[in-house]
C-alpha cells in the first residue's frame, strides 16, 4: 500500500514537472491579437458577422434531406413485400406515398422549389 502511494506521488511529480518545464522552455511567447483570434474557415472574424443567407438554399436542402429520409424509409418495404401480407402491405405502402406526395404537392403549390420568386 505505501509503495503503490509513493508511485502515484511520484508520478503526479514527474508530470507536473515535465509540464512546468515545457512551459518554461516554449518559444510561444509571441502573444499576438492576430494569433490569438479564431481561425474560422478562412473568414475574417473581424469583419461583418452578419453574411447574406439564400433562404432558397434553405428550403431546397431542407427538402432534399426530408425526401433522403423517406428514401432511406421506403428501402425496407420493398424488402419486406415477402414477409408481410400483401394487401396490409400494399395499403402501408399507398399511405406513405400518398403522404409524400401530397407533401411535394404542396411545396410546388407554394412555390418552396422555385429558385426565383
Amino acid at each position: 500500500m505505501f509503495l503503490i502511494k509513493n508511485m502515484i506521488i511520484l508520478i503526479l511529480l514527474i508530470t507536473n514537472l515535465m509540464i512546468l518545464i515545457s512551459l518554461i522552455i516554449s518559444k510561444k511567447n509571441n502573444f499576438d491579437q492576430e494569433k490569438m483570434s479564431p481561425f474560422e474557415c478562412g473568414f475574417d472574424p473581424k469583419s461583418l458577422t452578419r453574411l447574406p443567407f439564400s433562404i432558397q438554399f434553405f428550403i431546397i436542402t431542407i427538402i432534399f434531406l426530408i425526401f433522403d429520409v423517406e428514401i432511406s424509409i421506403i428501402l425496407p418495404l420493398i424488402f419486406s413485400i415477402k414477409l408481410t401480407n400483401m394487401m396490409s402491405w400494399y395499403v402501408m405502402a399507398s399511405v406513405f406515398i400518398s403522404i409524400l406526395l401530397l407533401g411535394i404537392m404542396y411545396e410546388w403549390y407554394q412555390n418552396l422549389l422555385n429558385w426565383k420568386f
